[in-house]
């Protein structure tokens, strides 16, 4: 970490304790503390798991999120799916109490559709900060969907995963045809080989732009999504304020 992301610029971190039952966080956390990034410094999101789980689990947990994070501030605490056993509006009506308890700083869902989004903020008036969704040059469903639109009326930031489709995006596996016999492209619900053909002409055009400017297909690829939806992408570098409910 200390010789890649941090000195490259990345002040972000996605993670989850359905990621490997909170392995992830704390290795990421200790590796922070091991380079001596000090509290606040960075941004670390993390996320509840609803399925087969009632909202009440959702204040029972998150001392065990809290503990795995090592002490760095949960920011922001997600909504990892929109299937539970319980309500979005149950859900809701817990997050806003971590919230005044200063046990998170923010709150966020994953994979809301535009009516699940809109039932999130409304309840309890919650300061709804983000929907985490999968946004791509290969994958702009949320324009269709009433996401983008819904999104931008109730002031939520859209956070775009996997912003280069499995790597499909950056031209590897078509400038490398070992790659395109890759597991990745065989069983990932994010890189398909369908995506090598279709998506063949978007990877010409994206190297064309590239050249122009000196970049590579991931810059421009990653340029597009910020500067089109205003989405940042987990893992690169965004503003350090944090927001709080009103």
């Amino acid at each position: 970490m200390d010789q890649a992301a941090l000195p490259g610029g990345v002040n972000w971190f996605d993670t989850a304790r359905g990621y490997g039952h909170g392995e992830p966080e704390r290795a990421l956390t200790a590796s922070l503390r091991a380079v001596g990034v000090r509290l606040g410094e960075v941004l670390i999101l993390t996320k509840w798991l609803p399925v087969g789980r009632r909202s009440a689990g959702i204040a029972r947990t998150i001392g065990d999120r809290i503990g795995a994070l090592q002490g760095y501030p949960v920011d922001p605490y997600q909504i990892h799916q929109p299937w539970g056993l319980s309500s979005v509006q149950c859900e809701m009506r817990e997050m806003p109490q971590l919230l005044r308890a200063a046990k998170i700083w923010s709150i966020g869902v994953s994979d809301f559709s535009a009516r699940q989004m809109s039932r999130a903020a409304a309840a309890r008036r919650v300061e709804l900060a983000a929907d985490q969704g999968q946004i791509n040059l290969l994958n702009r469903n949320v324009e269709g969907h009433g996401v983008l639109d819904t999104a931008r009326k109730r002031g939520v930031t859209l956070m775009a995963y996997p912003p280069l489709q499995a790597g499909i995006l950056t031209g590897r596996f078509r400038d490398d045809p070992v790659l395109r016999r890759a597991p990745l492209l065989r069983g990932s619900l994010f890189g398909r080989s369908y995506d090598l053909d279709r998506s063949r002409p978007l990877v010409r055009e994206l190297g064309r732009i590239a050249d122009a400017y000196g970049v590579s297909r991931a810059q421009v690829g990653r340029n597009w999504l910020i500067n089109c939806y205003g989405a940042p992408v987990p893992r690169s570098r965004v503003s350090p304020q944090r927001t709080r409910l009103r």
